[in-house]
């Protein structure tokens, strides 16, 4: 089935982000997913962060596998690059791209079977080496492409539409990261955008790999009363760790003293951010308390959601190998491949 172009059809009063686009200028084509699909509700999440963090088009990679979606990548940034892989090798594609070109930025889109089953592998290599990425996963709990099936992050005792009972334990993608030694962490609900893109903005601009788990209920096969993957189980069992926002690197700007329960920070834009105190004994830069406080949650039938996770001192996979500065497609050839006779003197520096 062939995408439906959208019609070139804007408003004269659209604002513009610092580069002069509009968000419809970071919207792809027309999505040929059911009609209330939770992915559709991460493109629009996905839109609105890379209008915002005005994100040059040309200079961003767009990367998915196999699956609904994947199919993600379509439907915005029309104008930037995008590979859509074998199922499951994402992680691999996208960590040769950002090894042989660093100026790019690369968002990745997934889902649970394409991550959780084939491509559990590649995933967990991806966060070893933390390359410089964002990684979604649109997180439905079932196969929704083949019809339906349970996928490896299907919660025991859910039911799938015909009324079986799962099983097999989940494998719950937030866990596994933290476990690995993700150096960014965070999970959140395709129907709530506003917790989402301040997610997706700060995940974008984290120097590392930055994993955000996305609940996004499949409306055919998974969103009846015995899914823990519906709209109403995580509206209902939705716990927020943290209330964040993204604010990017600028002048220093100082909370005003103030004993008030809510605190109002002008930015350097002219809006204004109002802060709440969160939780005392919650500190998402310990990665042992986040797997406490998501497992915590499992245990009391909720969603652990929010910014779960991040290390501030980062190194991402150029630092760990130490490549050049200079994107490898931009050096010549006869420097990455200086003949024979350098490979020989290199080599005798080694026997």
């Amino acid at each position: 089935m062939t995408s439906i172009v959208k019609p070139p059809v804007r408003h004269p009063s659209l604002r513009t982000n610092t580069l002069g686009l509009t968000l419809r200028d970071y919207e792809g084509v027309m999505s040929t997913l059911c009609a209330g699909c939770g992915h559709d509700s991460v493109t629009a999440a996905l839109v609105q962060a890379a209008w915002e963090l005005a994100l040059e088009p040309h200079r961003a990679a767009k990367m998915s596998g196999i699956g609904c979606s994947s199919k993600t990548t379509a439907y915005f940034m029309k104008q930037s690059h995008g590979f859509n892989s074998v199922h499951g090798r994402m992680p691999s594609v996208t960590t040769g791209a950002a090894a042989a070109n660093r100026g790019l930025t690369y968002i990745g889109i997934s889902g649970d079977g394409d991550s959780l089953s084939i491509g559990i592998g590649q995933l967990a290599h991806a966060i070893r080496r933390n390359v410089d990425m964002l990684y979604v996963i649109e997180n439905n709990g079932v196969y929704g492409l083949t019809k339906g099936q349970f996928s490896a992050s299907a919660d025991v005792g859910s039911t799938s539409k015909r009324g079986e009972a799962n099983e097999m334990s989940p494998i719950d993608p937030v866990l596994l990261a933290l476990s690995i030694g993700a150096t960014f962490v965070a999970r959140s609900f395709s129907g709530d955008k506003k917790q989402l893109v301040p997610i997706l903005k700060a995940g974008i601009a984290h120097k590392g790999f930055a994993l955000v788990d996305v609940i996004s209920p499949c409306v055919t096969f998974n969103d009846h009363d015995g899914s823990t993957k519906s709209y109403l189980y995580t509206r209902e069992h939705e716990v927020e760790a943290v209330h964040a926002h993204y604010v990017p690197v600028l002048s220093e700007i100082s909370l005003p003293d103030s004993d008030d329960a809510v605190r109002v920070v002008a930015m350097h834009d002219g809006s204004a951010v109002r802060l709440r105190p969160t939780a005392t004994d919650y500190d998402p830069t310990d990665r042992t308390s986040a797997e406490a406080h998501v497992r915590a949650c499992q245990d009391r039938g909720e969603i652990a959601t929010g910014l779960l996770f991040v290390d501030e001192k980062s190194r991402d996979m150029h630092e760990l190998l130490k490549t050049p500065d200079r994107p490898l497609i931009d050096i010549p050839f006869e420097q990455l491949c200086p003949g024979s006779a350098a490979l020989e003197a290199l080599m005798d520096g080694h026997r």
